[in-house]
């Protein structure tokens, strides 16, 4: 079987499995609404989630096992940020903590799915959005100093720990 279509047929199973479970609707139309939905979307998305195709479907296996534990990581770090907005926006007086400004950060990951995974994780912090991302270096606002000190370090050393570990094999 042709690595290409192996992918895709596993970005389908994906998919689809996601549609079964979130829709709770088994009768013909709306599975075959999931089918046709999941097809038109593997076919259209399959490239950019897997990119690299010298990559083992074991290898990307060990990738969705790892990502569970980042994603529960990243839930804490954003009710971390929401309560440091809350904080900013409650604050009595004249909001002095509050300093708008624009960080750039030059990422090592080398992967362009590792470094959308980082941009969107950063935009999905609250009091911080990814503007731009030019090949290695992201643009991103933050709306205080304490945002933009935690842009660099943890997450970016977690995503590479699932898409690109040292020594060899992801």
């Amino acid at each position: 079987m042709d690595r290409n279509v192996s992918y895709q047929a596993v970005v389908f199973a994906i998919l689809l499995s996601i549609w079964l479970v979130f829709s709770g609707q088994f009768d013909g139309f709306h599975v075959s609404l999931g089918v046709l939905s999941c097809f038109v979307v593997t076919r259209m998305s399959s490239d950019f989630l897997f990119s690299d195709r010298e990559v083992s479907l074991r290898v990307r296996w060990r990738e969705a096992l790892r990502l569970p534990g980042y994603l529960a990581w990243l839930l804490y770090e954003i009710l971390l940020a929401n309560l440091h907005v809350l904080r900013l926006a409650f604050q009595p007086g004249e909001m002095a903590d509050v300093e708008p400004q624009i960080v750039r950060i030059r990422t090592k990951l080398r992967g362009e799915f590792s470094r959308w995974v980082l941009a969107n994780s950063i935009t999905l912090t609250p009091g911080t959005v990814t503007v731009k991302v030019e090949d290695n270096e992201l643009v991103v606002h933050a709306i205080s100093a304490a945002a933009a000190k935690g842009l660099e370090g943890e997450m970016e050393a977690r995503i590479k720990r699932i898409f690109e570990p040292e020594g060899g094999e992801a």
